[in-house]
């Protein structure tokens, strides 16, 4: 079994769209106003296994309970893919070890894992 206090820090990865742009940047700034995150660039093209744009929200665990049911309440439509940060391999983190709120989307793991 895998030690789950060896996790200190967790990614949300928050896609969107053309269309669904400024919802993702109305969450974006909410999430950034409401929480201690560290709130990643903007990738308008899909970038490593992540299949359309996207954004990327550091959070530590003592975020998690807070950060993720009030994801799940107001993501507004979005998906977002949640994992945790772990020393076992990102691959793992971004299938394994992760969570959608939302429809999954089909990663491209051959395409390199590495947030």
């Amino acid at each position: 079994m895998l030690d789950t206090s060896r996790i200190d820090e967790f990614h949300a990865h928050v896609y969107y769209d053309k269309e669904t742009r400024q919802r993702a940047g109305r969450l974006r700034e909410a999430i950034a106003g409401r929480f201690e995150v560290t709130v990643g660039s903007w990738h308008d093209e899909p970038v490593g296994p992540h299949p359309q744009a996207m954004y990327l929200i550091s959070f530590g665990a003592d975020q998690f309970q807070r950060l993720v049911p009030w994801l799940m309440l107001n993501r507004d439509g979005l998906t977002v893919l949640v994992h945790a940060k772990t020393d076992e391999s990102s691959t793992r983190d971004h299938t394994d070890f992760a969570m959608w709120l939302g429809p999954p989307l089909d990663l491209r793991l051959g395409e390199g894992v590495k947030s």
